[in-house]
């Protein structure tokens, strides 16, 4: 089993910055990837970024150029950098990785923190 904590979220207001941090725990485990994700009030989940092990990343259309995604291999945390917030960036925040424990390959979530813009 591996563990996510979610860390950093909270209520800024329009054009502000937050940084969200996920860090992964357990037993011998490796990570092939780490992102983020959030949910809005009666909205589905959707991506926000993703990046590789190897370092390579992925954002979603409405993020490209705000946000920056970073992981800490040794560490094993990823980290949202979000500048220029907006309200449509209102909602809850998870972490996810993408793990391989020995011989299986599973995808954990965290249990999501809370970013609210202001107007």
């Amino acid at each position: 089993q591996v563990q996510l904590m979610e860390s950093g979220g909270g209520e800024v207001q329009a054009g502000g910055s937050l940084r969200l941090s996920c860090v992964a725990s357990g037993r011998e485990f490796s990570i092939n990837a780490m992102g983020w994700y959030r949910q809005a009030p009666g909205k589905q989940r959707e991506l926000v970024s993703v990046i590789t092990r190897g370092g390579s990343t992925n954002y979603a259309d409405s993020v490209k150029g705000r946000f920056t995604i970073s992981m800490d291999n040794v560490k094993k945390m990823v980290y949202l950098q979000m500048n220029s917030l907006k309200p449509e960036d209102t909602a809850v925040y998870y972490c996810n990785a993408d793990c391989w424990e020995v011989l299986t390959r599973t995808s954990y979530w965290g249990q999501g923190t809370q970013v609210t813009v202001s107007s």
